[in-house]
């Protein structure tokens, strides 16, 4: 590909660009509609999709490459596949971590790096929001009860620990999930806690909680929801003493990474009836048949579905043909990734 880079309709210069990802998830994210979107300001290279920098017909199309638009299963942008893009100047995912494809050489390039973890985050919140309403009414065990038992529990009867008027919710970490789960909290009747030390006080003030440290998150909190990131320093952050430190009856969401919490000390304390837990994500991430959360059925085990999935796709996507559009004009991207804030991203 060679000659002058088209304008698109608007006389707006239209970047070559190409999509790099495995084939699947291509299949799953670019339809028709967002295939013609991305059309409209950029020109774009045919399909196949990349999913193999050192490919000849992908040597070809990195020469001319100034944006490329990446989701799960695009390979690392190293040196070698950069040295085959000389004019790659930015990069749009589809999805929200870039750890997987940005390497230290993209940054040393100076290219520009646009994420949709803004998008994922919502149906993230979402689902954190749902389980701590449900988990507030003990909507599923009740449910289960009421199935095997044919008849209803007395509503007059019920334990004044049941219900989500005035119940303490700890948000571990103010991330852009974190974040987002604090904002859709708001109409609700509920008390928020946060612990990150990243945040100020004022800053805590202007998210509307209150900021206290890690043991009195879990000390006090009805439900404790993890959002925060695995780093080195967060491994195992949710301890075997912090967890025994819950109220009882306790409900520790995560919805983050598994490996946060110390997950040998949660079942141990899952198995004393303490506390309760719900758990979109585990350590491994796919749990074998085998392990000993399975029998706890105070877990409620969920197959790391929080995030986008089927029409939520669409929003990522959305998202991703914008932030072309935006570099397009030359606008800058609106959820740009920053190096010096990687290592506190997930």
């Amino acid at each position: 590909m060679t000659g002058t880079t088209p304008l698109a309709p608007t006389g707006r210069r239209r970047p070559r660009a190409a999509v790099a990802m495995q084939p699947g998830t291509a299949a799953a994210l670019l339809n028709a509609r967002s295939l013609a979107a991305l059309s409209q300001v950029c020109d774009l290279a045919p399909p196949p999709v990349l999913d193999d920098f050192t490919t000849d017909r992908a040597r070809t199309v990195l020469a001319d490459t100034e944006l490329l638009v990446t989701g799960w299963g695009c390979p690392p942008l190293d040196a070698a596949a950069l040295a085959s893009a000389p004019r790659l100047r930015a990069v749009v995912h589809t999805a929200g971590s870039v750890r997987g494809h940005i390497t230290d050489a993209c940054w040393e390039r100076g290219i520009e790096v646009s994420s949709a973890a803004a998008a994922n985050a919502l149906p993230v919140a979402e689902y954190t929001v749902a389980m701590i309403l449900l988990s507030g009414k003990r909507a599923l065990e009740r449910a289960q009860a009421y199935r095997s038992e044919r008849r209803r529990d007395d509503s007059l009867t019920t334990s004044p620990t049941l219900g989500n008027y005035g119940r303490t919710v700890g948000i571990l970490s103010a991330s852009l999930i974190g974040r987002r789960v604090i904002e859709l909290l708001r109409p609700y009747d509920l008390r928020v806690l946060l612990h990150d030390p990243y945040v100020s006080d004022a800053e805590a003030a202007e998210l509307g909680v209150r900021p206290v440290g890690l043991g009195e998150l879990f000390a006090r909190s009805d439900v404790v929801s993890v959002h925060t990131p695995l780093l080195p320093a967060t491994r195992g952050l949710v301890s075997r003493d912090l967890l025994m430190s819950m109220r009882p009856d306790g409900v520790l969401l995560n919805t983050a990474r598994g490996a946060v919490v110390d997950q040998d000390a949660l079942v141990d304390v899952l198995r004393t009836d303490r506390i309760r837990a719900v758990l979109d994500v585990t350590d491994p991430d796919k749990l074998p048949a085998d392990h000993p959360l399975w029998e706890c059925e105070n877990a409620l085990i969920t197959p790391h579905l929080a995030g986008s999935q089927g029409n939520e796709w669409q929003r990522l996507v959305d998202l991703a043909v914008g932030e072309a559009e935006r570099w397009a004009a030359g606008d800058g991207f609106a959820h740009p990734v920053r190096r010096e804030r990687l290592a506190f991203l997930a």
